[in-house]
């Protein structure tokens, strides 16, 4: 079968199709025939080499993200059969067989679920990995609630936009910081009440103007690096802070003389630990619950790529100029 792999770490160029022996399903396994992916932060950060415990071995095929039709099923499975419509963050991880950028891809059958009725493979393909972060971080982790003030950093971005949504499910008043009149927009057709232009305005005044200077009772940091710093300056006193991107050194003076509480979310510890993949199902069932009613749906930018193109859409993603997610199709 045809593959997209890497031999070495680097920019996109790094990319090259090669073949590889057909995967057969041992147990608690299934194989799918691939029909989409999209490209995630981790997926670039893997590539360059930024995470390489998290690289699997060379020549490897990467990313996560997948949307296709069970095409076998080894023993001990139970809800999935031959023919069924799939998706899940399933594989290009260090510990796992496979990745998406392949014809067929085999993975552990705890890491995928049928996909919404009302997705397209490419829709359901953009939002396994943003969702499961998402859910985690907010539902999970912060336990949001109804009347929660939530503040959602990025709600232009792929982890964001999802955010956004799933506050409002959970019953959230939701807040967004975003870049541009175009992310503006996005945010708001996702249900956001209030969208925040960050740029050139100071934590404490967007603070003080929406929050009347009490502070978010949850703030989800999908950036990292300094607005990490921003989150602890922006959440109420007792307040809790969720952040997905730490790799980075803080001062966490104002996060004590807050009370904070602050949660750190890694998907990839979730799905590439066998002891950790019992969680992923039940929330996937969750997340396709919300899909086929209407409160979960995804942000796709409207440049799309084959899988054999990989690199470019690695290179576009690079760019800053996507808005949602970037999608790949077979």
């Amino acid at each position: 079968m045809k593959v997209m792999t890497i031999s070495g770490f680097g920019g996109p160029e790094v990319f090259s199709e090669h073949n590889m022996p057909e995967p057969k399903a041992n147990e608690g396994q299934v194989v799918i025939d691939v029909k989409a992916s999209s490209v995630n932060p981790i997926d670039i950060k893997i590539r360059s080499g930024m995470v390489p415990l998290a690289t699997p071995p060379f020549p490897a095929v990467l990313h996560g993200d997948v949307a296709g039709i069970v095409s076998e099923v080894g023993q001990g499975i139970s809800h999935l059969q031959v023919g069924d419509e799939v998706w899940g963050c399933a594989g290009g991880f260090n510990g796992l067989p496979s990745g998406a950028l392949s014809e067929r891809m085999l993975t552990d059958a705890q890491l995928i679920t049928k996909k919404p009725k009302n997705l397209s493979f490419i829709e359901a393909a953009a939002l396994p990995l943003v969702s499961l972060t998402a859910w985690f971080a907010l539902a999970d982790r912060a336990q949001v609630q109804a009347g929660d003030r939530v503040l959602v950093h990025a709600g232009g971005g792929g982890v964001g936009h999802v955010g956004i949504q799933i506050a409002k499910h959970l019953g959230a008043t939701v807040h967004s910081t975003v870049s541009n009149e175009q992310k503006a927009r996005s945010a708001e057709k996702l249900g956001v009440d209030e969208t925040i232009f960050y740029r050139g305005l100071s934590v404490d005044d967007y603070v003080k103007k929406h929050t009347e200077g009490k502070g978010y009772d949850v703030v989800f940091d999908t950036v990292g690096g300094d607005n990490l710093d921003a989150s602890f300056q922006a959440a109420r006193y007792g307040g809790t802070v969720v952040n997905i991107a730490s790799r980075s050194t803080h001062d966490l003076t104002p996060m004590h003389a807050r009370g904070l509480t602050l949660h750190v979310v890694f998907l990839v510890g979730q799905i590439a630990n066998p002891l950790n993949r019992h969680s992923i199902k039940p929330r996937l069932e969750k997340l396709s619950e919300l899909a086929e009613t209407g409160e979960l749906r995804p942000l796709i930018d409207q440049q799309q790529f084959e899988i054999e193109d990989v690199a470019d859409a690695h290179a576009y993603l690079e760019s800053g100029k996507a808005i949602g997610k970037v999608v790949l199709k077979r």
